[in-house]
């Protein structure tokens, strides 16, 4: 039991771990870095594509962790004593595998669609622009969608302490 807490555990902290450190330090250090290089041009568009494949496989290390914390959790509750809250447990940990897959399969592909029919950073585009438009309606998604398994997870991690 203590080595499926202990999994458990370990794919919650590289989880929810990997996407603050990638959302608060190295998308914008990567922005920031090749804009103060003065001889890159299109730094935007050259910063997105490091950024976006970095990204991706980041994904492929979440859905690693949402199978296995699932798994883990269904053989705590197979193996017992069953987690308290189970259920609960389980419905976080799912929407948080669902939310990057969707995240990671699903809008992404769409981010690349839009940006390669762009040709340019979205930010050189004019406001009244409707494909930096949409480019940022899918951005906002994607952003607001990796909420769920940094808030999932802090959550999911509390009740481990706890128990």
């Amino acid at each position: 039991m203590l080595a499926l807490r202990y999994a458990s555990v370990l794919a919650l902290t590289l989880w929810v771990g990997g996407l603050l450190v990638l959302g608060a330090i190295a998308a914008p250090s990567t922005f920031e870095v090749l804009a103060a290089l003065p001889d890159v041009a299109d730094d935007r568009v050259i910063a997105g594509a490091i950024f976006g494949e970095t990204l991706r496989r980041f994904h492929l290390v979440s859905y690693a962790c949402g199978v296995l914390l699932l798994g883990t959790l269904l053989l705590r509750r197979v193996l017992g004593p069953r987690p308290m809250l189970f259920a609960a447990r389980l419905a976080i940990a799912f929407a948080m595998l669902m939310s990057s897959a969707y995240s990671g399969l699903i809008l992404s592909a769409r981010i690349a669609a839009a940006q390669a029919e762009m040709g340019v950073a979205p930010s050189s585009l004019p406001e009244g622009d409707p494909r930096r438009a949409t480019f940022g309606r899918l951005h906002a998604m994607s952003t607001g969608l990796q909420l769920v398994p940094i808030l999932g997870g802090l959550l999911l991690l509390f009740r481990e302490l706890k128990d």
